[in-house]
């Protein structure tokens, strides 16, 4: 019996050896090296909806500029690397994010508990509210006017997901009808050209379009919820997540953020604590 335990223990310790030096077996866990992959290739790829103004849109010579852009330019500036844009289809862009095309979201981007599953979130920087926009003689002041309806939204946002949740309900209900654009600008076209009836929308995008365009629309006080805007990571980039979030909170503690935010939106609209 002590023969074949001997034995058996012999085994035991061969195959550990060959475990440790022959290459077999599950290699050990790296750690996170989100950051140091950042820096080593020395660039940021940001992620974005490019027609989403203020937080980032083409302006008139087709430079991608916005709120968010200017802000990740300062956060690019403290981390020592260059930020590149890259516009993507909103609608895929956990999957544009995970396939390693973009290293962020970073667009006016609302926190969902669907989003915090998927990714690693940011602290949030700016808060919104998802809010019905109608035309003035609509005669649509609230969302129990919605009943037999037309709604327009932009498909993959958080407005689309706003009907499925609690705070939707009663607008799903009440709706007779959903259209789904790809971008908030042609949903507004269709409010504006009387396809539509309203637009589910932020209310932060909602509020700058309708001022810097002159559009003869309103945005109803009547809103689903509040809500906040948050940068979306890979949910392993951990390392990359806290060094953003130190450098937004470095940008809001010697006035950069609020000169941004100020230069945007006429105040300091930020909430980074």
């Amino acid at each position: 019996m002590m023969k074949k335990l001997s034995v058996l223990l012999a085994l035991v310790m061969l195959f550990s050896l060959c475990m440790a030096g022959c290459g077999g077996g599950d290699a050990p866990e790296a750690g996170d090296t989100s950051l140091d992959d950042i820096k080593a290739k020395g660039q940021l790829i940001l992620g974005l909806d490019d027609s989403f103004p203020p937080m980032g849109f083409k302006d008139e010579n087709g430079n991608i500029v916005g709120f968010d852009i200017d802000v990740a330019e300062a956060v690019c500036e403290i981390l020592g690397v260059e930020l590149v844009l890259q516009p993507i289809d909103w609608n895929s862009k956990e999957m544009e994010l995970n396939t390693g095309n973009i290293d962020c979201i970073w667009n006016g981007m609302s926190v969902s508990p669907e989003r915090a599953e998927a990714m690693s979130l940011s602290i949030p920087y700016m808060d919104n509210h998802m809010a019905l926009v109608v035309l003035p003689d609509s005669g649509i002041a609230s969302v129990a006017d919605m009943a037999g309806k037309t709604l327009a939204v932009q498909t993959g946002s958080t407005a689309e997901e706003a009907l499925e949740a609690p705070e939707g309900a009663e607008l799903k209900a009440a709706v007779a009808s959903v259209n789904g654009f790809a971008d908030n600008l042609t949903a507004l076209l269709d409010l504006e050209t009387g396809a539509s009836d309203a637009v589910l929308i932020d209310d932060v995008v909602a509020n700058y379009l309708i001022t810097t365009s002159g559009k003869d629309m309103v945005v109803l006080s009547d809103f689903l919820y509040a809500e906040n805007y948050a940068i979306g990571f890979r949910k392993a980039d951990v390392a990359l997540t806290d060094a953003v979030n130190e450098a937004m909170r470095e940008l809001k503690a010697n006035g950069k953020l609020a000169e941004i935010a100020t230069e945007w939106f006429g105040s300091d609209t930020t909430v980074v604590e």
